[in-house]
This record gives C-alpha cells, sequence and structure tokens, in this order.
C-alpha cells in the first residue's frame, strides 16, 4: 500500500491522503495513523482518494470507521472490536444529512464501491467520482 498526502484548499483547507494498492489487514493500521497524524496537526477535513484501491477487506471498513471517528474528535474504538465497532459508526454522523461531515471518500473502483454498498458505508459517507466536486463539498 503507497500513501501521500496532499493539502487542498476549497471553502476549507482540506487534506487528501491517496491510497493506492490493496487496502487490507497488511496496512489498515497505517491509514489509521495517517488520519491520527494529520488530526494532531490540526487538519479537520479529510479526503480519501481510493481510486488507486484495488481491493478492499473488512480491515479496510474498519480503518474508514476509525478514520471517521478520528476526523470528529472521538475516541476510535480498538480495532479488535471488528463489525461492532463499524456498526456504531452511525452514532457519529450527522443527524440532520445522515453522512459524516468531516471526511468523504473519492473516485472508488467497482469493486471497492460495491463493497461500500454492500455494507451500508455508501449511506455514511459521501462518495464521489470527480475530485472539484469533492473537495467544493467540504465546509
Amino acid at each position: 500500500m503507497d500513501i501521500t498526502i496532499e493539502k487542498a484548499q476549497a471553502k476549507v483547507p482540506v487534506t487528501i491522503i491517496k491510497l493506492s494498492g490493496k487496502l487490507d489487514a497488511t496496512c489498515y493500521r497505517d491509514v489509521i495513523a495517517k488520519a491520527m497524524e494529520i488530526y494532531q496537526n490540526g487538519d479537520r477535513d479529510l479526503l480519501l482518494d481510493l481510486s488507486g484501491v484495488d481491493f478492499m477487506s473488512s480491515s479496510g471498513l474498519v480503518a474508514l470507521h476509525t478514520t471517521a471517528l478520528v476526523m470528529q474528535g472521538k475516541a476510535p474504538s480498538p480495532t479488535e472490536d471488528g463489525w461492532s465497532a463499524i456498526h456504531a459508526l452511525s452514532d457519529y454522523v450527522d443527524e440532520a444529512s445522515g453522512l459524516e461531515k468531516h471526511f468523504k471518500l473519492l473516485g472508488p473502483q467497482e469493486r471497492v464501491l460495491s463493497t461500500l454498498v454492500k455494507t451500508g458505508f455508501d449511506q455514511t459517507f459521501d462518495i464521489f467520482q470527480d475530485r472539484e466536486a469533492a473537495l467544493a463539498s467540504f465546509g
């Protein structure tokens, strides 16, 4: 898994994490660590670019869940909590829209998008195919 970080200026500053490779048990903690580092540096809006991810396991879903918690300033659940932690994600989304406001997804490939839909993560996160539209949605 390759992880690159970029900053973009939209209505608000947005940090973009671009992933390439498989998002699975071998690297999901690296994604969480980057999100924690970004939040600790004062960044509050994060766009996760999944366009280079060709496979995402349940560990990848844990990474998404935990990153969403981090970006809301919440204490992340231990990754060992597994699916129970993922199901609790709905406790942290905006009640008015039902979507996470500070963490959004960009460009998931068909296989990854299918996983997001099957698990209901498409109901939790804004998912964009267009980078400019994604950036404009923050703030």
